[in-house]
């Protein structure tokens, strides 16, 4: 197989990778939303909503492999600032409402119904996101690609989500301590803002986010370089 089949054929799968995760991010947070609603477990309602905003960043990405996959310009055109801007307005204002709704809940002493069915959506969104950043993480490096091992970076972000929510529903399960829900929530908050910084960072033009530390005018270049010799 030439080179530029070999190519073309990971772009195939980096597509169909950040397909995926737009799909599986729908479904995980509509499951989420509703079950975190229904038995008034905060954490895991906070939790589905993350995985909504994540939907919004997924396209931004898909877009953007389409986009590199026809070209080698790495910076972010309209639609993926456009994307990003909206993703991070969303996750400050998910922030806001999350901490909120946890010192309410703290401070009322507000405990769930049951918190079961967070540690079987955190159970399966664990598996499922080893799995995406192991394939994104070996797709990203094979085309040498910056931008696809940032998107993997941020999904490794949605695993430490899962962890909490595994770790909040499962401690309330097995101690009954109420105040798990709200400090849950209250890392799930946290993490909103930390994404919602990020996301804006990246419309500006920097490619690499979601904690690796980088410069953005280094790695643009490397990106291009990169992308050129590849080619």
């Amino acid at each position: 197989m030439s080179n530029i089949n070999i190519k073309e054929s990971l772009y195939r799968a980096a597509n169909a990778l950040a397909v995926i995760t737009i799909v599986y991010n729908i479904a995980e947070g509509a499951v989420s939303m509703w079950f975190g609603y229904a038995d008034g477990t905060l954490v895991l309602f906070g939790f589905g909503i993350d995985s909504v905003v994540e939907v919004i960043s997924g396209v931004g990405v898909w877009h953007m492999i389409r986009r590199i996959r026809n070209s080698s310009d790495a910076a972010p055109d309209e639609f993926e600032r456009r994307a990003l801007r909206i993703t991070g307005t969303a996750f400050y204002l998910l922030f806001v409402g999350l901490a909120v709704s946890a010192v309410v809940d703290l401070v009322q002493g507000h405990r769930p119904e049951t918190t079961v069915w967070g540690i079987i959506v955190s159970c399966a969104s664990i598996a499922s996101m080893w799995l995406l950043i192991h394939y994104k993480v070996k797709v990203g490096k094979q085309l040498n690609s910056q931008a696809i091992l940032a998107d993997a970076a941020c999904t490794r972000v949605c695993l430490y989500l899962s962890v909490i929510l595994l770790l909040a529903s499962a401690g309330y399960e097995l101690t009954g301590i109420g105040s798990l829900d709200a400090i849950g929530t209250m890392f799930i908050a946290f993490f909103s803002i930390k994404e919602g910084r990020e996301a804006f960072a990246k419309a500006k033009g920097i490619p690499c986010g979601c904690g690796n530390k980088c410069g953005s005018a280094s790695i643009a270049k490397l990106t291009i370089r990169g992308m050129e010799k590849k080619g």
